[in-house]
């Protein structure tokens, strides 16, 4: 998953370049599909890779875990 993500980068990173150097009439095309290709297909790979094992309330801000946080650094407010 890791080398398919870095390939489709790359590949819409090269037509993003490709679309700005070079002079032609699919110029903006090129730019047009690498960009949504990054932003399309890219980052929601990226975003699932990278989740995928999480814990979604680990990084929530619910009473206990503000509580946790507080007690790591003395504060006794509640």
């Amino acid at each position: 998953m890791k080398y398919l993500i870095l390939f489709l980068f790359l590949a819409a990173f090269g037509s993003i370049l490709t679309g700005y150097f070079l002079e032609s009439e699919h110029s903006q095309k090129l730019i047009g599909f690498g960009v949504s290709g990054l932003f399309l297909i890219v980052f929601p790979l990226f975003s699932y890779y990278r989740w995928k094992d999480k814990n979604v309330k680990d990084y929530m801000l619910t009473k206990e875990n503000l509580d946790k946080m507080r007690e790591r650094e003395g504060d006794t407010r509640k």
